[in-house]
C-alpha cells in the first residue's frame, strides 16, 4: 500500500510540473538582399558633383565675359 501511494504521489508530482511547461516554437526566417555595389567611392562621387557645380559657376562666368565684349 505504501509503494503504490508512493508511486502514485511521485506520479502525481511530476505530471503536475510537466504539465505546465510551454514550449516555445521559433522559426528562423533568412532573407537574401542583393544590394547595389558601386565602383566609386562616397567621396569621388561627392567631389564629381562639386565639380559639376563649379564647372556651371565657370561657365556661366565666361559667359558674362563673352557678352561684355
Amino acid at each position: 500500500m505504501r509503494h503504490t501511494l508512493l508511486i502514485l504521489s511521485f506520479i502525481g508530482f511530476s505530471l503536475a510540473f510537466t504539465s505546465c511547461r510551454e514550449e516555445t516554437k521559433t522559426k528562423e526566417v533568412v532573407k537574401e538582399v542583393e544590394t547595389k555595389k558601386e565602383d566609386k567611392g562616397i567621396l569621388e562621387r561627392a567631389g564629381e558633383k562639386v565639380d559639376q557645380k563649379v564647372s556651371k559657376e565657370v561657365n556661366e562666368e565666361i559667359d558674362k565675359i563673352d557678352k561684355i565684349d
